[in-house]
């Protein structure tokens, strides 16, 4: 049953993924890449706990790619939501040209076409695996590589020098994985909500981060500096605090 609700999510982010394609081919909404992103996340989150599994893990690694190259594209995309929110206007335009070239380059990438072929493969290698006696205890697989993640966020949570951008990438792992296997997660009631909160406040830090990094290469962003350092200055604040109440639902053992 397991293997089947799998299959099922799988071919419907497939559905998901050519569709969030066409509308960015199509430049039909603004949107588009930040969909996409998000069907990759989901897709990866199905399939980390399987990534050691032969065969039916290898898809994780060519959805890790496409996330990897539209990174930078949401990147700026953000950072002209940023200056329009900062009444700069004219300071997105003038990167908006470059954004439509990534676009297209994602599109035609190797990691895109690698990725809808792999897609379309994976069905068929998972039902071959359960025949074979491969896919036995995946559901006790699965739980045990979520306890493990779920004790590594314990464990960095705890970490006096604990790094912002690694701990961000492990709470979204938990976070999703949750989502995409609840009965299988060993959550606690009120951790979701936690996840959520101390993600969106490592994100805020995260943006204003990925700001000033530009800002040091790209000389008509360096007037925002001083803005975006305090809004850096108060995002780690609220990012301390949100990750207070993880301490709670993540034990360090």
């Amino acid at each position: 049953m397991l293997v089947d609700e799998l299959i099922e999510q799988v071919v419907a982010l497939e559905a998901k993924l050519q569709a969030c394609g066409k509308r960015l081919e199509g430049r039909s909404d603004g949107e588009a890449l930040h969909d996409l992103r998000v069907a990759v996340r989901r897709l990866r989150s199905i399939l980390r706990p399987l990534r050691d599994l032969p065969d039916i893990g290898a898809l994780e690694e060519v959805a890790a790619a496409v996330g990897h190259r539209s990174t930078s594209l949401r990147d700026t995309e953000v950072l002209i939501q940023e200056l329009a929110t900062r009444e700069r206007p004219e300071l997105g335009e003038s990167r908006r040209q470059g954004l439509e070239a990534g676009y297209d380059a994602l599109l035609a990438s190797p990691e895109w076409l690698l990725l809808r072929n792999a897609l379309a493969a994976w069905p068929a290698i998972c039902r071959e695996a359960r025949r074979e006696g491969k896919l036995k205890g995946l559901g006790k697989h699965i739980r045990k590589e979520l306890a493990k993640q779920r004790r590594k966020l314990g464990k960095e949570l705890r970490d006096p020098n604990h790094d912002r951008h690694r701990l961000r990438v492990r709470i979204k792992r938990v976070r999703y994985a949750a989502e995409v296997y609840p009965d299988l997660s060993d959550l606690p009631d009120k951790a979701p909500k936690c996840l959520k909160e101390a993600q969106s406040a490592l994100g805020d830090w995260h943006d204003c981060m990925q700001w000033l990094q530009r800002a040091g290469q790209e000389a008509d962003l360096q007037p925002l500096c001083t803005a975006w350092r305090q809004a850096l200055a108060d995002a780690e604040q609220c990012s301390e605090q949100a990750l207070k109440p993880l301490l709670k639902a993540f034990p360090a053992d």
